[in-house]
Formats: structure tokens, sequence, C-alpha cells
């Protein structure tokens, strides 16, 4: 049986740490305990992400009240370079991988200085085409999300990674959708397949719905990499947490995709080896109807269809009828031919 890869599952801790660096530690305890492959934060400097005017999103208004500008919100969300090099040390002692997203040019420096093995273009970044060049520049692997994109958007975006030097087999593209959280009916699953299919990449799904089904299936769909928001309580204060699952959901999303995963096999049809050693009891073959003498021949009147299935296959009856028993048969004993 052909192994289909494993998807690379991210948690995506984000802010939810509050500006914590002791949240931020448990919270990567927290996703290696629920066994995904990378916890992804993000890396920020309010002064290089918004203008100090810029207002908050409408679910930002809803999480955090009105109250305040989107910079003064993101500012205390901040993690100085020291907390990102302590959190990597930590992910590498809890055995998981750690990733963040960079939202300005001066932070995501600090991620290529941090020598982190891929990197993630989130939803907001898409077009920002100065940004798209340097990425493209350092060969790593691209994951990148397209909330609010089209495809002429996200084809865009290849072709200046691939102009810079990336080639289109590192990159994966990711189908967003830039709410929080998403309604159910704005999800489109179906572009994962889309986007696959029309700009030939590797395929991947950032989800904001709430609960672990929509990420599931966007695994039968063929997303190759899961990103899903999580926090250690939903209750906590900030933008993100009340989006996001908690610790015993992500543990059981992961399972569920683990399990979806073994269940997809390799898209042959064909028994399988438990299968097999059901055949012979659920299978039936054909057997005597009724006391059956040498000599008379086989017919609908004397023979039927009944299990096991380790005699003639009913699948032969047209060649059975009319043929001459050569011995005697008993009531269910197996036609011989």
């Amino acid at each position: 049986m052909i192994k289909r890869p494993s998807t690379l599952i991210i948690a995506e801790a984000g802010v939810n740490h509050n500006g914590d660096s002791g949240i931020a530690r448990k919270l990567i305890d927290s996703a290696a305990d629920a066994g995904v492959d990378y916890i992804k934060f993000q890396t920020f400097r309010a002064a290089g992400l918004v203008t100090r005017s810029a207002q908050k999103a409408n679910y930002q208004i809803r999480t955090t009240g009105g109250g305040g500008s989107q910079y003064e919100m993101l500012r205390a969300l901040e993690l100085s370079p020291s907390v990102h090099k302590d959190l990597i040390d930590h992910c590498r002692e809890s055995g998981i991988k750690f990733l963040s997203t960079a939202f300005d040019q001066a932070s995501l420096e600090l991620l290529i200085a941090l020598d982190i093995d891929r990197i993630k273009i989130p939803s907001g970044e898409l077009t920002n085409l100065p940004a798209l060049r340097r990425i493209g520049k350092t060969g790593r692997p691209v994951l990148m999300s397209t909330g609010m994109a089209n495809l002429g958007d996200i084809e865009s975006a290849i072709v200046a990674l691939e102009a810079a030097g990336l080639s289109r087999e590192h990159i994966t593209v990711m189908h967003c959708t830039t709410e929080y959280p998403a309604p159910m009916n704005e999800v489109n699953l179906k572009a994962i397949r889309t986007i696959r299919d029309a700009l030939r990449v590797k395929t991947g799904y950032s989800d904001h719905t709430e609960g672990i089904e929509v990420a599931i299936a966007a695994v039968t769909l063929g997303a190759s990499v899961i990103e899903k928001h999580f926090t250690l309580d939903r209750t906590l204060p900030g933008p993100d947490h009340r989006a996001s699952l908690e610790p015993t959901e992500l543990k059981a999303m992961v399972t569920a995709i683990r399990n979806i995963e073994m269940a997809l096999g390799d898209g042959i049809k064909q028994p399988s080896p438990s299968e097999r050693r059901n055949m012979v009891s659920a299978r039936k073959s054909l057997v005597a109807a009724s006391h059956i003498k040498s000599g008379d021949k086989f017919s609908p009147e004397n023979v039927t269809v009944k299990r096991p299935g380790n005699g003639i296959s009913p699948m032969r009856w047209d060649e059975v009828m009319g043929r001459v028993a050569s011995r005697d048969f008993q009531i269910d004993d197996m036609i011989e031919i």
C-alpha cells in the first residue's frame, strides 16, 4: 500500500499569549502534548505594522471592545527578540517545531536570522510585493495564506516568489477565510481543489471556523497542511481567544486527522487484509437445494445460493445450469462440476 504523506499540523498560538512569555511557554507545552508538528506565533512591531490611527477590525472590536486603536492593542501583544529565542529553545526541549508569521519587514528579518525552517505568509501580506521578494530570496519553503484573495491575487504572489528565486514546488498555498470565527457558508472548502488544479501547487487550509470538523474535512480534499488557532482558555481577554480551540479540542483534532489519513488509503479498490478474512463467511456458493442424484442435471429447482463462500461462486450460475451431476448431492452440499 502506498503511504500517504502525513498532514503537517500547525497549532496557531498567534497572540494568545497576551504578551506574557510564561503563557507562551504553556502554549508550547500544550501544543506538544496534543501531538502537532509546529506551534506558530506572530512576530511584529506595532509601529511597523499599523498606523497609530488604524481602527480595529470588526472581530477585534467584538472581542476586545471598541476602546483604543489597533496600534495600542497590538503594542501590548509584541514579543521581543530575546523571548523569541527562549521560545525556540523551549520548543526544542518540548519536541515541537517553532514557527512564526512576520507582519513587518524588521520582524521578517528577525525570523530569517533565527533560521526558522519555513516561512508563513499571512493573508494580509499576500499583496506585499517587497516582502514577497525578500521571502522568495531566502529559498525556504513557504506556506502562504490566501484569505480575501481570488485566484489572480494568489497567482501574482506565486509569480513574485518565483521571480525572486523560489521554486513553485516549495510553495504551499493555504486556503483561508479571513473572519473570526469564519461563517460556515463562507468557508468554500472546494476551493482547495480549485487552487491545486489551477495553479499546480500543494495546498493546505488555515481554519478560522468554530469546532474541528472543517479542518478534518479539508484533509479529505487534499490539504497537506492544517493550521488552527488554539488557546489555553477561550475566556481569556484578547482578540483571538474566542475563535480558538482549547487544548482538549486541539488534541481531538489531531487524533481525528491522523485517523482520517489512515482511512484515506491509496485509492486502489481491492479487498483489505481484514476483509479477506471475512470473505468465506460473508460470500455465498452454489449448494444443493434438494437431493440430487448422479446423472441429474443442475437446475434452478435443485440448486440454490448460500453461505459460506468457499465453493463455486454464484457468478458462475449460467455455467453450472444444465451440467450433469457426477455424483449424488445432499441438501446444502457444495456443488461440484
